[in-house]
């Protein structure tokens, strides 16, 4: 059963955690394809330089038409990246990207294929109960036949993903002892001792306090 705590990136419960993310792993993030609207409409509000948001201009430079801003790319890339794996995974933040490379431009209509590699993994030493993951992510643009053609964007970052919760094992909770178990649990009450007596309607079980002192008739 999984632990109360161990969610996944987007709150449900995960069921991937650091242990399964091996080095030499590829996970598939699937295809995306941009859409026009959506990558002028990005870029009128995040990067409104002229190639990405006045078609005539663009048409007329070296681009030979729009291109995506580039954070619209990383933008699809972290969507895919949420989708396939963290929200499967017990995601912990991230400590931030190592390399962010654009290498192609990428324009209206482009089918990207989508993936990460895990390439290194170890315990972390300041977050017990996690575990840094090393990936590269790359998107690759494909042709009319689904084969890649060119590698558009590839990232280094790393990521904190939860270690699999050791949940108890019934037969050693069964094993514990209870009070029932103690020595003298089962011998009858003797009654009060001498020792006792004085102390006998003291509230902390101090002679002076007893109920027989002036000082315990005295009001609080």
């Amino acid at each position: 059963m999984t632990a109360p705590d161990a969610r996944s990136g987007t709150g449900r419960p995960a069921e991937l955690f650091f242990e399964d993310l091996v080095p030499g792993l590829t996970v598939d993030l699937g295809v995306v394809t941009v859409d026009a609207d959506e990558m002028v409409a990005f870029a009128r509000r995040f990067d409104p330089q002229w190639y990405h948001v006045d078609s005539d201009l663009a048409a007329e430079s070296r681009h030979g038409g729009l291109i995506a801003s580039g954070f619209y790319t990383v933008s699809l890339f972290m969507r895919a990246y949420v989708d396939h794996l963290l929200s499967r995974a017990a995601a912990d933040a991230s400590p931030g990207l190592e390399e962010l490379r654009w290498l192609a431009p990428v324009r209206a209509g482009d089918r990207l294929a989508v993936r990460v590699d895990v390439m290194g993994a170890r315990p972390s030493t300041a977050r017990p109960g996690l575990g840094t993951v090393s990936l590269t992510g790359t998107m690759l643009r494909l042709g009319p036949d689904d084969r890649p053609e060119q590698e558009v964007l590839r990232t280094r970052f790393r990521g904190w993903f939860a270690v699999r919760p050791v949940e108890a094992d019934p037969a050693e909770a069964e094993a514990a002892p209870t009070d029932a178990d103690q020595p003298g649990a089962d011998q009858p009450d003797s009654g009060p001792t001498a020792a006792d007596a004085s102390t006998v309607g003291s509230s902390d079980g101090d002679p002076a306090q007893s109920s027989g002192s002036p000082e315990a008739q005295r009001p609080d």
